[in-house]
């Protein structure tokens, strides 16, 4: 159990900015398909917010799967009396 958390932890830190290139790539492709004018930028404003949330749970990923593959949650407690 121990080798596929730190496992995971490897997939978590690549996942992160494999989905954030992926989700800008997919912004600018939306964004350029969009009709020229206010259908553009009101397509570049609802991508900005969605990548502007995005963001910090992609860093969340990364920081996780760091934790992950440093051994963090080798030994998780199985009661409450041994927090």
């Amino acid at each position: 159990m121990k080798a596929l958390k730190r496992i995971l932890g490897l997939v978590w830190i690549i996942l992160g900015p494999l989905s954030t290139i992926f989700m800008f790539w997919q912004a600018w492709d939306k964004i350029n398909a969009a009709p020229a004018g206010i259908n553009q930028t009101n397509t570049a404003l609802q991508w900005g917010i969605i990548l502007l949330i995005f963001i910090p749970i992609a860093a969340g990923l990364v920081i996780f799967g760091k934790y992950a593959l440093d051994g963090e949650f080798d030994n998780l407690p199985t009661k409450s009396e041994e927090l």
